[in-house]
């Protein structure tokens, strides 16, 4: 479940030339920037409801809106009907497909969006691709850097593949819904169609139509009287 195809589908961004090549999806990641700057035709077609600072290497597409607050900073290109809302920081290194949501306060930098994909409120985005439809609750932070330096490994099935890559977040297919506050540590990947639950710290592969639930018990006690 490791190849492009296997997470995404291809049809659903302009930029699936990235992926050209990849034995794995994670294979992309460190080619987002080039990939960004040699398709780059800088042109702002979007409406700014506000002030928002946008560098000079940034294409954005007709029908977007970009919010009051917003920093934008290039290579990114970025699609049309999409909705970039107050105080998003994009850090560079970004293609974002059609339709998509970046919302308040969300840091992206070196990703990739799908067309549809919806990170609306308060959320972390680093080195992580994201599929068609693909949704982030609010809060959902995406860690991409291991504490101890070394590269990231992705186990599954008792296999272990050394990526080869020091910063990689995750990978989530199309349609996969991660719920409010989860953190996906790095080199996490989500299959078609799955769902990790609010407050889940998640590791790992979860495969095609399965949901990750955090079980912790919550006690509930009587409250001592005031007095």
């Amino acid at each position: 479940m490791f190849a492009p195809t296997d997470l995404f589908d291809l049809t659903q961004t302009e930029h699936a030339a990235l992926f050209a090549g990849c034995t794995y999806a994670w294979e992309a990641l460190p080619r987002i920037g080039e990939y960004t700057r040699a398709h780059l035709h800088p042109g702002l077609h979007n409406r700014c409801d506000g002030i928002a600072w946008i560098a000079e290497d940034v294409f954005i597409g007709e029908g977007t809106v970009v919010e009051d607050g917003a920093m934008i900073q290039g290579p990114a290109i970025i699609g049309c009907h999409c909705q970039i809302r107050h105080n998003a920081y994009i850090r560079g290194q970004v293609l974002i497909g059609d339709h998509c949501v970046v919302g308040n306060s969300c840091e992206l930098k070196n990703a990739m969006l799908f067309n549809n994909a919806q990170i609306p409120h308060f959320s972390y985005v680093g080195d992580s691709i994201l599929g068609y439809k693909a949704h982030l609750g609010a809060g959902v932070k995406i860690s991409n850097f291991k504490l101890d330096g070394t590269s990231v490994s992705v186990e599954c099935e008792g296999r272990r593949i050394d990526t080869g890559l020091r910063k990689f977040g995750a990978l989530l297919g199309d349609r996969t819904d991660v719920g409010c506050n989860a953190v996906l540590n790095p080199g996490s990947i989500v299959g078609r169609g799955s769902s990790i639950y609010p407050n889940t710290n998640w590791r790992g592969v979860l495969p095609p139509h399965h949901i990750a639930k955090n079980r912790a018990a919550v006690e509930v006690a009587a409250r001592r009287a005031q007095a």
